[in-house]
């Protein structure tokens, strides 16, 4: 993984989860018939948004045969670990704690998430011993 992946802007990550949900490289056509319920695109803006995430190192373009094939070079667990690691120190000073409290107190999770969270975390201590 690299040592500081770069930040995917809206479209970009949109493309990238496409990517990460195929089994095999896929085509530009094939990306963009995926992404048409929710952009309103042409195969040229695609193609753009493809070469920006080539340039950003997250994508690969096979060009051995005809078609172009796409594949992924970062996977989506390591670009969540490093967003999250970065969402939590930008906004919450890495604490944890900070971040539950604001997602309670403004009522994004509710006393079963908090259950449910604490249940998690009784089984990771569980699993440790």
């Amino acid at each position: 993984m690299n040592n500081k992946i770069k930040r995917l802007g809206d479209a970009e990550l949109e493309i990238m989860m496409i990517l990460w949900c195929s089994a095999e490289p896929i085509t530009s056509n094939c990306i963009l018939d995926q992404i048409q319920g929710k952009r309103k695109w042409v195969l040229s803006t695609l193609m753009t948004s493809l070469a920006r995430l080539a340039e950003k190192e997250f994508v690969h373009c096979d060009r051995k045969t005809r078609t172009n094939l796409y594949s992924t070079l970062i996977t989506e667990n390591e670009y969540k670990i490093q967003e999250s690691k970065t969402f939590l120190e930008k906004l919450y000073g890495n604490s944890l704690q900070s971040l539950i409290t604001n997602l309670y107190s403004n009522k994004v999770i509710d006393h079963a998430d908090l259950k449910e969270l604490q249940e998690y975390l009784n089984q990771l201590e569980r699993e440790k011993k």
